[in-house]
């Protein structure tokens, strides 16, 4: 037991709480996971950790446990009343948010939260939504983030694509590249799907992304451009597949220094945002 708070279990039962697979739900049982997941990402008093649908509040009440403020943005309203028990008897330390994260405006969210620290991100995030909303984090402006580490749970899969060098081509692509330009990226442990209800079919991970606060100076936007049209026809050399950008790739290529016949998979962080500069400068 981490608190006296009826078991999670218990919660979901009498709120009739199953999980919806349209929401990308699957909840989080285990109070040695929750835990370590809540050791991961610092939470401690003085400390604000802002989490991604937390659910029935298994991960929730682990953060609070370890002593956190907890600002938890959830969109199923079914899951409302058990989060408001956590929050009774936490009093002023959980505040509810009930929106899409995909549309919160984090800065703003703090500033009206009264945070004036670095915060943390945690969460055991929808899969349906969990690169979309990692790559918007990322892309954000300004730049360094708000928040000085996010601890999230991915799919294993999609966990390798967000670590990948040019060393592991499979899974080196367009979110490699994103991540590695502005965190630093690793994978912390594996999860079983037997920690889950319902249990998914898949491995999952536990990422930790720590913001690097001097990434390589870029635009943003036209990184993901060049990424994109690279990576988009990744078995064509770059000659080929940098001609969907509107501009006469060999210059480019030559701008950035890179030989016309490479491949996306092998060219490193630092090669894209040469690239991505080359197209800024024209």
């Amino acid at each position: 037991m981490i608190d006296d708070l009826p078991p999670l279990r218990e919660v979901v039962a009498r709120h009739g709480l199953d999980a919806k697979k349209t929401l990308g739900q699957n909840f989080l049982f285990d109070l040695n996971l929750t835990s370590r997941i809540a050791r991961a990402v610092g939470a401690s008093p003085e400390v604000t950790i802002v989490e991604i649908g937390p659910g029935p509040g298994g991960l929730t009440r682990a953060l609070l446990a370890q002593g956190a403020r907890v600002i938890a943005i959830e969109r199923d309203a079914r899951c409302l009343p058990a989060l408001a028990e956590i929050a009774a008897h936490y009093p002023g330390r959980l505040t509810v948010v009930e929106a899409d994260a995909l549309e919160i405006d984090m800065p703003a969210l703090l500033a009206r939260e009264g945070v004036t620290t670095p915060a943390g991100i945690c969460a055991n995030l929808p899969y349906n939504i969990a690169t979309a909303l990692l790559t918007r984090w990322i892309e954000a402006e300004p730049w360094p983030s708000a928040f000085d580490r996010y601890v999230l749970m991915f799919q294993k899969e999609v966990a390798l694509r967000i670590v990948a060098t040019p060393a592991q081509r499979a899974d080196y692509g367009r979110l490699a590249v994103l991540c590695g330009w502005r965190t630093r990226a690793r994978i912390l442990f594996d999860v079983s799907p037997s920690a889950f209800t319902p249990p998914p079919k898949i491995v999952s991970s536990v990422v930790e992304l720590v913001p690097n606060p001097s990434p390589m100076s870029c635009d943003a936007g036209t990184l993901t451009r060049v990424t994109q049209a690279a990576f988009g026809q990744r078995r064509k050399m770059l000659r080929q597949s940098l001609k969907s950008l509107g501009v006469d790739a060999g210059d480019l290529l030559a701008s950035a220094g890179i030989e016309e016949t490479k491949r996306a998979e092998e060219i490193d962080v630092a090669g894209f945002v040469a690239l991505a500069n080359a197209v800024t400068n024209g």
